[in-house]
């Protein structure tokens, strides 16, 4: 019975996360305009109203919290996000006032951006965790029937937000799957 609630709570999981990624392209890239001055003022690091330290490259509060709006849906689900200074930059680098992205890269492909995210919920006999690993493709990869592959043709991992690929998942009860066959290692991309 409890793997039975486990695998339910990991798909209600997963819809979830299809849901908000609906919602959002990339759950990072969701700040407003006013995002300059929340930045300016953590320049020194901590910790924000909704759970970022953009210094420390880290999320961690609850889901619902992650688009910059206190409360919603999934309140009850914890979420840590972390990334690399590609993936949501905490400077300035060409003066304009915006934390810069993907280091003047057109778009993320070939920057090297990762993300992880880890989910949790439930509690006791019911608590489950979710865990996802998601980096840019390099510059030379190609999609095609829902994966990104190098270019001489090996599986980077699953299309996710477009530009990005899921090199490894991992869930309670389930274990590891979405495992790239090139490597699952941050960075490597």
């Amino acid at each position: 019975m409890n793997k039975l609630f486990c695998l339910i709570a990991v798909l209600i999981s997963l819809g979830l996360i299809a849901v908000r990624c609906e919602k959002s392209q990339n759950p990072v890239d969701t700040q407003p305009a006013e995002q300059n001055s929340v930045n300016n003022s953590l320049a020194k690091g901590g910790y924000d109203e909704f759970g970022y330290n953009y210094q420390a490259h880290i999320f961690n509060g609850r889901y619902c919290d992650y688009d910059r709006v206190i409360g919603g849906d999934y309140c009850d689900i914890n979420l840590i996000m972390k990334w690399n200074d590609a993936w949501l930059s905490n400077k300035d680098r060409d003066g304009d006032g915006d934390l810069d992205r993907h280091w003047g890269y057109p778009s993320y492909i070939g920057s090297g951006a990762w993300l992880t995210n880890h989910q949790s919920g439930g509690e006791g006999d019911e608590h489950w965790t979710y865990f996802v690993k998601i980096v840019a493709p390099p510059e030379d990869a190609y999609e095609e029937g829902g994966y990104w592959y190098t270019a001489n043709g090996s599986r980077i991992g699953s299309v996710i937000w477009g530009s990005f690929a899921v090199v490894q998942r991992v869930e309670s009860g389930v274990g590891v799957y979405d495992l790239s066959p090139v490597g699952p290692g941050l960075g490597k991309w």
